[in-house]
């Protein structure tokens, strides 16, 4: 009798067809396993480019001349005065001495090695100091403020440090509806008169400062910086879209650099120009705005004011801005 085949007819095919399924799994989990790189890689890169505001350390901004610093400007009394909202408080820096304001007057202790002894209270002896500025207050704030300025005796010439317009810009931040004094959200059209009042408001706060100084002073106004870099996409600084915000925003920094530009004894402190590339795109490589040299973060948690290192920045400009009004200022020590 012929033996039985013990061999089942089904083995290799089954075999086979479970080498297919563990090739095709197999090709599944690559593809799966290269997909979920990919989108890692994507959403780094999201965080990096987008989200990620590094602030980075050391100075921040230009180079201030150390050489004019080295002698003294002039024995005459002078008066450093702020005016205006928190960016020229100092809300934002880590402490009141490292404020733009305090750093004009005098280095804080833990002043960088480059900017040891460049201050202003190193070549202006007999200069003393007030800082009028609030934080959150709007240009009409501001012109309650000047109006109410003192009249400075004779001998005293003042150096008047400026910040305003901003918070009418970014105020109420689109929580409620746009009036004349915090704008956010409001239209060309609608804002248009409330942008000529504020160009009539800064002549008069202007023509209010020279008065007070009858001994003279020089004016240092800055324009306002935009945290979008120029982008003006508002969700990227967390508020809501603004269509008209960069036009507004634009029309608000004429009227600042024109009424500069109308008096000898202002000058513009270009804080717009120097802090694009330090918003919430520092790290977008592509942008014309970067800055290589230093692609970080210029802005405080709110914002609307500067970090630590915004302020060094800030220092800076008006700093450079004096320098090259030094030689209007009086020298000697009487009444010129």
């Amino acid at each position: 009798m012929q033996e039985a085949d013990s061999t089942d007819p089904g083995a290799p095919q089954a075999a086979t067809d479970t080498e297919e399924t563990t090739k095709v799994k197999s090709q599944w989990l690559r593809r799966l396993l290269l997909a979920g790189g990919v989108l890692t890689i994507v959403a780094l890169a999201y965080i990096e480019l987008t989200l990620r505001r590094p602030i980075g350390s050391g100075p921040a901004g230009p180079e201030v001349a150390p050489a004019a610093f080295s002698e003294p400007w002039s024995s005459r009394q002078f008066k450093l005065l702020g005016i205006g909202d928190s960016v020229t408080a100092g809300l934002g820096a880590k402490s009141p001495a490292h404020s733009y304001f305090q750093r004009l007057l005098k280095n804080p202790e833990d002043e960088f090695a480059g900017m040891q002894g460049i201050c202003l209270s190193r070549v202006l002896p007999n200069i003393e100091a007030e800082n009028l500025a609030v934080s959150g207050s709007t240009s009409p704030m501001h012109w309650e403020v000047v109006q109410r300025l003192s009249t400075h005796a004779v001998e005293t010439f003042g150096i008047v440090v400026m910040t305003t317009g901003g918070n009418d810009l970014i105020h109420s931040y689109g929580r409620s509806p746009a009036r004349e004094g915090a704008m956010y959200g409001a239209t060309l059209e609608q804002a248009q008169p409330w942008s000529d009042n504020f160009a009539a408001r800064l002549d008069r706060m202007l023509d209010r400062i020279d008065e007070s100084f009858p001994g003279g002073c020089e004016i240092f106004l800055a324009d306002i910086y935009d945290p979008t870099d120029g982008v003006g996409d508002a969700p990227s600084i967390f508020l809501p879209p603004w269509p008209d915000g960069l036009a507004i925003h634009a029309r608000y920094n004429t009227i600042i650099q024109a009424a500069a530009e109308r008096r000898s004894n202002v000058t513009l402190v270009p804080m717009y120009e120097a802090f694009l590339g330090h918003g919430s795109h520092c790290r977008q490589f592509w942008r014309s705005t970067y800055d290589r040299s230093d692609p970080h973060y210029w802005f405080f948690s709110n914002i609307e004011d500067p970090n630590d290192r915004g302020y060094d920045a800030i220092r800076r400009l008006f700093l450079n801005a004096i320098v090259t009004r030094r030689d209007v200022l009086p020298s000697g020590g009487s009444t010129e």
